[in-house]
């Protein structure tokens, strides 16, 4: 019963491990870094505020009931504190501040798999900005940031599993040392 029960697991993780990978294929993160800091000496965060720069006026992109700010703001929390950071409103190392960027009217070049041929279709994109500053001096130290495409109108689990993959990517790239 063991055995049923342990490999029914592991096909469970792996169906989840597999969808998660298909609905972040087209998530495109990429982050930079001050060469000259040594990030191991900060500890201690504070938050700027959040930016929106939207153009979803149907409100397609965000379901209702989900607040992406706050998903963000979590996301961002999780990882900093991975990293032994605290938030100090106070005194902080760093602040940190995040903006959005969402067109649900992009255009893009798309093969038309019928004609062989490219056309234009609507593409909605988005992206996704982290910057973290000295407090002291006021200089940027880092930069991650993330690009997708969007579809219309997703689930809050969907939107909810694409911005933990793009953040935890984003962090992945930040200098340990």
């Amino acid at each position: 019963m063991k055995m049923i029960y342990s490999n029914a697991l592991v096909v469970a993780i792996l169906l989840i491990t597999g969808c998660a990978a298909s609905v972040t294929k087209d998530i495109k993160v990429d982050a930079e870094a001050d060469p000259k800091i040594s990030f191991s000496g900060y500890k201690t965060y504070a938050w700027l505020g959040t930016a929106a720069i939207v153009n979803d006026p149907e409100g397609q992109w965000e379901p209702p009931q989900f607040d992406a700010d706050a998903q963000l703001k979590f996301l961002i929390d999780r990882e900093l504190g991975k990293r032994g950071m605290s938030e100090n409103s106070t005194n902080p190392d760093i602040i940190v501040a995040f903006a959005t960027g969402i067109d649900m009217e992009a255009l893009k070049l798309q093969e038309n798999p019928e004609s062989k041929m490219s056309v234009l279709e609507n593409v909605p994109q988005a992206a996704l900005l982290v910057i973290l500053i000295d407090a002291e001096t006021g200089f940027v130290i880092w930069v991650g940031q993330a690009e997708a495409e969007l579809s219309e109108n997703p689930s809050g689990d969907l939107v909810r599993t694409r911005l933990d993959y793009a953040v935890t990517e984003m962090f992945k790239l930040m200098p340990k040392d």
